[in-house]
């Protein structure tokens, strides 16, 4: 498809842990530079509260990790059909409701988007996965009109959807010379989205592309669920997780699920978490390991030990074993984790997947050998073990990776102008 003159409209990849803004105009690629001439926006916002300042993306990580007092969130999204979203929580001495909160981020997302362009945008195409929640479609449905919502507030006029991983196939169409029947594989930081197609440079022509697709089918596991189950197994040990009370009782897991999970860190700040590890800490077995949760809680550092585990995700995806640098916990600490205790961690999120991945060519009347291509996309599809899951299940086809990070929203930017010109 050419592009002869600039679309009217934008896409928008609201992502877990990264977003994207996509528009297309003659002879440009198709992703906007949103920080620092980079096309990614890490899905983040900083409440400072030694500057009484808010930043998002890389800045706003860059000040907590420099040891700014305040308040992190990230994993925005994950929060969009949870029942945290009908809450409130305080910022800068403020009660702010969660859609606030994400308002804010998208706010600057579009602020950011339109002054790369150089022109304002009134119409958009977001992004969403298959499933805001699993096995919910009123909950779904109440997802997707909140984040419709959240976006016209922003000052989107008209605004539309699209699957995550239809995007990233249209963006990929643009690559082939021949028809294809593509599986999109798009793991991202909360959901595994799957969609079976068939694409060609004809059928790009297509104004109506439903009989297609074949298929769509996703599970709410990503990155995110990756990074909690190396954390509970690997790291949250070190701070007491499965230790023994002196009444034979077994430490409770709440405060380290919090701690293990992006969008409910801050939940172990509270006053309540802080009197309970308090009574906690006369009755543990494991003095040592308290001491240094307590250190953790008392210094608001749960985001930057996440970090240290998403890191040691990333660094097992390539290689066999990695060491955290925990001297924030204790002087001196260091901890190895292995590829073995990663797998072991994640086999029941990845043959989860792979179930959905099963239900969706049964259900597409699909046999695995007339699968083409598999096409990657999505910073959690270099997880090794779900790849070779999903190899397992189209041995046949060839794979190919897309831009993890980008090709939704390339893709969005394609949809924003066959829907708005």
């Amino acid at each position: 498809m050419s592009v002869e003159t600039p679309a009217r409209a934008c896409g928008i990849d609201f992502g877990t842990s990264n977003s994207t803004a996509g528009w297309l105009r003659p002879g440009q690629p198709p992703l906007l530079a949103l920080e620092d001439g980079k096309v990614t926006l890490p899905s983040v916002i900083f409440f400072n509260a030694d500057e009484n300042t808010v930043s998002v993306g890389r800045a706003g990580l860059n000040e907590y990790l420099e040891g700014y007092e305040g308040r992190l969130m990230r994993a925005l999204k994950s929060l969009l059909g949870s029942s945290l979203m009908e809450g409130r929580t305080e910022v800068q001495g403020r009660s702010l409701t969660y859609m606030e909160l994400l308002a804010q981020f998208i706010a600057e997302l579009k602020r950011r988007a339109e002054a790369a362009a150089d022109r304002s945008f009134d119409q958009a195409v977001f992004g969403r996965p298959v499933f805001f929640v699993d096995d919910d479609t009123a909950a779904d449905s109440k997802a997707e009109a909140t984040l419709a919502a959240i976006a016209r507030a922003t000052g989107f006029r008209e605004v539309s959807f699209q699957y995550e991983p239809i995007a990233a196939a249209y963006h990929y169409e643009r690559q082939i010379d021949r028809e294809e029947l593509v599986l999109i594989a798009d793991i991202g930081g909360g959901t595994s989205d799957f969609s079976l197609i068939r694409l060609s440079p004809q059928r790009a022509r297509a104004a109506d592309r439903r009989d297609d697709l074949l298929a769509n089918g996703g599970v709410h596991i990503g990155g995110t669920n990756f990074d909690q189950q190396l954390s509970l197994a690997g790291v949250m040990p070190l701070l007491g997780y499965r230790s023994k009370l002196k009444r034979g009782l077994e430490m409770p897991s709440s405060h380290y699920m919090n701690l293990a999970t992006w969008h409910t860190i801050n939940q172990a700040y509270t006053r309540r978490t802080w009197a309970e590890l308090q009574e906690l800490y006369l009755d543990t077995q494991a003095p040592e390991a308290m001491d240094r949760l307590l250190k953790l809680i008392r210094e608001r550092a749960g985001h930057w030990l996440a970090m240290q585990v998403e890191e040691a995700k990333i660094a097992l995806s390539a290689g066999d074993s990695t060491i955290l640098h925990l001297d924030r916990l204790a002087p001196d600490l260091r901890h190895t984790l292995t590829r073995i205790e990663f797998e072991q961690a994640s086999t029941q999120l990845v043959e989860r997947i792979g179930a959905t991945l099963k239900d969706l060519l049964a259900k597409a009347g699909v046999h695995c050998e007339a699968v083409d291509t598999v096409f990657f996309t999505g910073g959690a599809s270099g997880v090794p073990m779900l790849r070779e899951r999903i190899a397992a299940l189209l041995p046949q086809a060839r794979r190919i990776e897309g831009d993890l990070f980008g090709s939704i929203g390339a893709g969005l930017a394609v949809e924003a102008q066959r829907r708005f010109g």
